[in-house]
């Protein structure tokens, strides 16, 4: 650190990470000053990021092998054009953590924190760590499951996908651990070229996404994925992560346009890959092979009588790229947020010796799933599952304080949300709402939800 002294003897300490990200905003600069196609793309190039990482990163192992588990129990319909309602829901939502971090430079858990007092803030971090526990436990089994595809055994996935994530972080440098995590996270695709192998009734695809035809039965099975679906593209971690990322990659409120961009390239990016899921598992429907006892990648060796074993393969590589692009994001989210709410230093771009408390945070949410992973007996498709089903109840409550923030003229100043922005949100907790309201009914009282017309 470099003390300064300013004309007025205030001491002003300049950080590492300071450093870091005016090098960053230089680069930023340089390619303002210039003109042409080539001086935008640049320019969209170094402030593309947190809004891909965060939508890609959120395509991760439950939430693939739910719009898996979607296409092997209902096929071509409904759920191709409700996954992508949810991703517009989800852009919705991150946008407003964008206008959010650029106005503010404080990252989610912190604004909570100032804005509402010491028990919400608390009441934050804890609901936050809580749900990326839990998740973070699904992301490594989707990765033991993937390599476990190709023969590798359970503590060897574990320990090469940690070596992985702790590989990203050695730079000490937010960009190069966001272009290293961005190359890894385009590995999302993969599942395209799965479902093109599957040769799709494209007739049938454009009915379903017209019509959203044919409807599910309204059932308990059915409302438990419509939950997971929805927990699989709108989490509570996602507005931590983008926030926190969006203040670590240094953006103003100048750069908020390309922010948006950002999100909705990724949310575009995100969706691709969600229904190209959804449609390399629909042959397991197609064909009234049931996907019930298929755990995690071993969707994979169902797939494989109908689509060989390089198609499989390439699905088990698939769930294995999400389950680490998302254990890298989560884990970070939780330090994020640690070091916010706890006033210790949080920033991808410091040093270990100045960032102890921000890596020891990520480095033991990282350890304590893997271990629990290695239980043996652990019934990993319901397990994932019933995680994106907690994060769907987690969220009305989250994106309460985030709607609170965003409108608060305190905090944002001339960027508070427009009223069609307020009318879209409140519309995102009401679907939220309603969805937890009913999956709760179908659970405590399934004589009132058969009334309703459940099975």
């Amino acid at each position: 650190m470099k003390p300064v002294v300013t004309s007025t003897e205030e001491v002003v300490v300049i950080t590492h990470e300071d450093v870091d990200r005016a090098h960053d905003r230089l680069r930023v600069f340089a390619a303002r000053a210039r003109r042409g196609f080539s001086s935008k793309a640049r320019l969209l190039w170094l402030l593309v990021g947190p809004g891909i990482l965060v939508m890609l990163g959120e395509n991760d192992g439950p939430s693939m092998l739910s719009y898996a588990a979607s296409g092997a129990k209902y096929g071509i319909g409904f759920f191709l054009p409700f996954t992508v309602l949810t991703f517009c829901m989800a852009i919705v939502v991150q946008e407003m953590t964008v206008r959010l971090g650029a106005a503010t430079h404080r990252g989610h858990a912190e604004l909570i924190f100032e804005r509402f007092g010491p028990f919400w803030g608390w009441f934050s971090l804890i609901d936050l760590g809580i749900g990326n526990f839990l998740t973070l436990i699904t992301e490594f089994i989707a990765i033991r499951a993937g390599l476990g595809f190709f023969g590798v055994r359970p503590w060897v996935a574990i320990l090469l996908a940690l070596a992985i994530l702790y590989a990203a972080l050695m730079s000490h440098r937010y960009w190069t651990w966001e272009r290293i995590t961005l190359a890894a996270a385009l590995l999302n695709l993969i599942f395209i070229p799965v479902a093109l192998m599957t040769h799709p009734n494209w007739p049938s695809v454009g009915r379903a996404f017209a019509t959203w035809q044919p409807l599910p039965d309204f059932s308990k099975d059915t409302l438990l994925i419509v939950l997971a679906v929805i927990g699989a593209t709108v989490t509570p971690w996602m507005l931590f992560f983008q926030q926190s990322a969006t203040v670590d990659k240094g953006l103003t409120t100048r750069d908020i346009r390309f922010g948006r961009i950002d999100t909705v390239l990724g949310a575009a990016l995100a969706t691709a890959a969600a229904i190209a899921t959804v449609l390399a598992t629909a042959p397991l429907f197609a064909s009234k092979m049931s996907a019930s006892n298929f755990e995690a990648a071993q969707f994979a060796q169902a797939l494989a009588p109908l689509i060989g074993r390089v198609g499989a393969s390439l699905f088990a590589v698939g769930i294995v790229e999400a389950g680490i692009v998302a254990a890298i994001t989560i884990s970070t989210s939780s330090a994020y947020a640690f070091g916010e709410v706890a006033h210790k230093p949080h920033s991808l771009n410091l040093p270990v010796r100045q960032g102890k408390s921000f890596y020891a945070v990520l480095t033991l949410c990282a350890l304590a799933a893997a271990a629990v992973v290695l239980i043996p007996g652990l019934p990993l498709v319901y397990v994932v599952l019933m995680v994106n089903v907690v994060a769907v109840l987690a969220m009305p409550p989250a994106l309460v304080f985030l709607y609170l923030l965003v409108n608060d003229r305190e905090v944002v100043g001339d960027l508070v949300s427009p009223l069609w922005a307020n009318v879209l949100s409140t519309g995102v907790v009401l679907i939220l709402t309603a969805a937890g309201v009913l999956f709760g009914i179908s659970i405590v009282a399934p004589n009132l939800f058969a009334a309703l017309g459940g099975k």
